[in-house]
């Protein structure tokens, strides 16, 4: 039954926005966006029963994946669960293969979480332009696309499945961006998909190569029998793959999509891109390159490292110069995500664990931060720092406290969620794979730690100037509700789960077990 219920996580949205699409205009919207809750719940609670599946005590895959000694050396590689395995483009012995594991079940149901979250707060929050229901069907399409990317088991599915993700999302961002700056959204909305489809381009030459040499695009395979050598064609494709993959994470300096796409996109937008769309590109990173080019990954990790490392101080910096919110959380995922291309580049089993649960507390973050600068801009119908002013303790008491409880979380405040994905990757820096160079790493370590110090200060300095003051100097707001109902029924998932991964670890780090 298990693959059955895959195969549902995969068809269920993508078929409900067809039908949305198909349904009489007079059908109102916020009709469109009950319908969008309930599958994205049902969803949601599919992939819980798929994970806890998964993680039954009879499931044989828990077993294997913590005894299998190759894990040690190939970690990434996919043990298939709910697999299913049909031909589709014999000529090309291209194959239609889903299968999850340990590692692909938490990001399948941290995106049926945000897709849920972002429906639900489309019952009552929409954009200005109205179309919720082609708004809500193109959610429900990212969905598919993401959740299939994190299931394929064939490199040609998964590139499929990676592209599916863009259209829907260029639209998203170019059609329900800032009303304020039409011309700057489709700027921001065409970069986006510019860079990515290069990425992607890249991506797709890397796994052409991986074929040529390997015969074979299957994962499973390819996990059991990895190419080897670190240098020529595998190191040409590991080359190729990870700069496509940089570009959609990204890392420096690939990320000059990233700022305006946020900053441009509505609310539900940017909380996808940021908590799902980023997390492709590690997950890639994870999933191909550590397993199936183990060597010519390991030629390339001190670069992969480095790169991230200037990530990490670069974003950290821009942070402390922007003056719209959007945009500096947009440069903080900048930063987030350079911890994460470092954990990976340490192929050790501490970085790994600290690059997965980074993921997947980024995610949940960072989707929560999202969702309090859309709620501020609602409010003051602007995102700009200095026009919004101070005192949001005392005028919006209730946001003011749940986005200094974010940014804390965000920075990385031990008992919740950031702290242990960060803690992790330093300690793997600190002791990376025998086979990479320790004293660069130590060097990256140090100086990522200092990016961790940057981190807190333009947080700390987000939170004095944006919730702190007197409200006597400030006019009074034109508006009454500090958080509506629907906003806090949107928020306290993401809110708890921040305290929970951070008090209890161990729910997620169980899963991968590499340690």
């Amino acid at each position: 039954m298990s693959q059955y219920l895959l195969i549902a996580l995969l068809a269920v949205p993508v078929l409900t926005a067809v039908v949305l699409w198909s349904l009489p205009v007079v059908v109102g919207e916020r009709v469109a966006a009950l319908v969008g809750s309930i599958v994205s719940g049902l969803v949601l609670i599919g992939s819980l029963v798929l994970w806890w599946d998964l993680r039954h005590p009879h499931c044989p895959c828990t077993h294997e994946f913590v005894d299998t000694p190759a894990l040690r050396t190939l970690p990434g590689k996919l043990l298939p669960y709910a697999d299913t395995d049909l031909s589709w483009i014999p000529q090309l012995d291209v194959r239609f293969h889903v299968a999850v594991d340990g590692i692909s079940m938490p990001l399948i149901t941290l995106t049926a979480l945000l897709v849920l979250v972002c429906c639900l707060y489309s019952l009552k929050i929409t954009p200005r332009i109205g179309r919720v229901r082609s708004l809500i069907a193109l959610l429900l399409v990212i969905e598919t696309g993401v959740i299939g990317t994190f299931s394929a088991a064939d490199l040609v599915l998964f590139f499929v499945f990676f592209e599916i993700v863009l259209i829907p999302m260029w639209l998203v961002i170019d059609i329900w961006g800032d009303h304020h700056d039409r011309p700057g959204r489709r700027r921001a909305a065409n970069t986006f998909v510019l860079m990515t489809v290069l990425g992607s381009a890249l991506m797709l030459l890397g796994f052409l190569l991986i074929h040529r040499q390997t015969g074979t695009f299957d994962l499973v395979f390819l996990g059991e029998h990895p190419l080897r050598g670190g240098h020529g064609i595998p190191l040409a494709a590991a080359v190729l793959i990870a700069l496509g993959f940089a570009v959609k994470m990204p890392l420096w300096p690939l990320h000059i999509w990233l700022p305006d796409a946020h900053a441009k996109a509505p609310t539900v937008g940017s909380v996808l891109l940021a908590g799902v769309l980023l997390k492709l590109g590690s997950y890639g990173m994870i999933r191909v390159l550590l397993p199936v080019l183990p060597d010519a990954t390991a030629t390339i990790a001190p670069y992969l490292a480095g790169f991230s490392v200037v990530a990490i101080i670069a974003g950290s910096l821009a942070c402390l110069a922007q003056t719209d919110v959007k945009r500096l959380i947009a440069y903080s995922s900048v930063g987030h995500m350079g911890f994460i291309g470092l954990g990976i580049a340490t192929m050790s089993p501490e970085g790994l664990n600290g690059a997965l649960y980074a993921n997947i507390a980024h995610g949940i973050i960072t989707g929560l931060l999202f969702f309090l600068a859309g709620a501020i801009k609602d409010r003051h119908d602007t995102g700009d720092l200095r026009a919004i002013g101070r005192a949001l303790y005392a005028r919006l008491p209730r946001i003011g406290g749940l986005l200094t409880y974010a940014c804390l979380a965000s920075l990385g405040l031990p008992g919740l969620a950031g702290f242990w994905g960060e803690m992790l990757i330093l300690l793997g820096a600190y002791h990376p794979a025998d086979w990479l160079p320790r004293t660069t790493f130590i060097v990256l370590m140090v100086i990522a730690g200092l990016g961790a110090v940057l981190t807190a200060a333009y947080f700390l300095r987000l939170i004095r100037n944006l919730n702190q003051g007197d409200p006597a100097e400030y006019p009074a707001a034109p508006f009454a509700v500090d958080l509506s109902r629907i906003e806090l029924a949107t928020f306290a998932p993401l809110a708890v789960l921040i305290v929970a991964l951070g008090l209890w670890p161990f729910t997620l780090l169980n899963e991968w077990m590499l340690l």
